[in-house]
């Protein structure tokens, strides 16, 4: 999906704070400026390719959310939108770590397809100035503002994408203290779905897997170390993502032990067959470079490319002792 595909078509806002005493919840469509537009598209698309963002189902028999939604029509957008806020806010009173918000509830449009966003814009404290004229002449102050909503280039760590062609969800959350126990709140109280793990979990699965079969096996080997990165790496830039059976083939070949425990490993996750397709460069820019620091404290960092080009030389001395070779260098800078 592109940003500019989606098209904003009505929005409203609910004001969840407990130490109101209860939420405030509008009854009135927001006017859809410029500005406003662009706000909400950015803050959509910004989740719909965030690597954090989970996909899930409703637990239909059992989803309070999902009963307000079943037969969603826009005229009804403002009574159904105050259902939800109310439900979140119940749920956000009974626990009171979870972060007071504004509730931003929008209908927008992909192609032919509605969506339903619940945007939870938590308040942060930021400074701000205020001005004032006394009888002796301007006081300027500066004061604390608690219910700063996030900016338009921030990420959402709590929103939801229904589509309601089929109401398939994705979403971001973040734990919170629930009956004692961390909790995806947003996810198991809130919506009651049932998530698949996001693109960035996957990843971070099959590395550690990875890492950990090269640690019981090749714990003192640096270039096999380096080597499993440089696989990855080239897997996900020649095909655009990362495929388990192939990074099998790539890494242990035709040994067939650490094939077999490295697949025992990922079928806990489910993932012996999956194929890791993140979207942001961001969680792929791990392994762009190799990252080396030695027991002196000396740092080195080395892009993918030039270690692929051999440009970086690691050199075994008799004595036990490493040295590290760099080559075709034409300027050095110090930073």
């Amino acid at each position: 999906m592109e940003r500019d595909e989606i098209i904003i078509r009505n929005a409203i806002v609910h004001i969840l704070d407990s130490t109101l005493g209860m939420p405030v919840l509008s009854d009135y469509l927001l006017e859809m400026g410029p500005d406003l537009n662009e706000f909400l598209r950015g803050h959509i698309y910004r989740i719909a390719v965030n690597d954090d963002m989970k996909n899930c189902n409703f637990n239909k028999e059992e989803s309070y959310v999902y009963k307000c939604i079943e037969n969603f029509s826009e005229d009804n957008l403002i009574p159904i939108s105050q259902e939800i806020a109310q439900y979140l806010y119940t749920i956000m009173n009974q626990n009171i770590d979870i972060t007071p918000a504004d509730l931003l509830v929008v209908t927008y449009q992909v192609n032919s397809t509605i969506h339903l966003a619940l945007l939870k814009m938590n308040y942060k404290e930021t400074y701000i100035h205020y001005a004032q004229t006394v009888e002796s002449g301007n006081y300027n102050d500066i004061i604390k503002q608690k219910v700063t909503l996030p900016n338009e280039s921030a990420k959402l760590t709590e929103a939801v994408l229904i589509n309601l062609s089929d109401y398939s969800i994705q979403l971001v959350e973040k734990k919170y203290e629930v009956n004692g126990v961390k909790t995806n709140y947003l996810s198991q109280v809130f919506l009651q779905c049932q998530t698949k793990l996001s693109q960035k979990a996957k990843l971070n699965i099959i590395t550690k897997a990875v890492d950990q079969i090269n640690q019981k096996y090749f714990e003192e080997d640096l270039d096999r170390q380096m080597e499993t990165k440089a696989a990855i790496y080239q897997e996900y830039v020649d095909q655009g993502s990362i495929n388990v059976e192939s990074i099998s083939e790539k890494l242990f070949q035709d040994q067939i032990e650490l094939k077999e425990e490295f697949t025992e490993k990922l079928e806990k996750y489910n993932l012996h067959t999956e194929e890791v397709k993140p979207q942001n460069k961001q969680t792929t820019k791990k392994f762009e470079k190799q990252f080396l620091k030695t027991d002196t404290g000396i740092e080195i960092n080395i892009p993918m490319e030039q270690y692929n080009d051999n440009s970086v030389e690691f050199i075994n001395n008799p004595d036990g002792t490493i040295s590290v070779l760099i080559k075709n260098i034409n300027h050095i800078s110090s930073k």
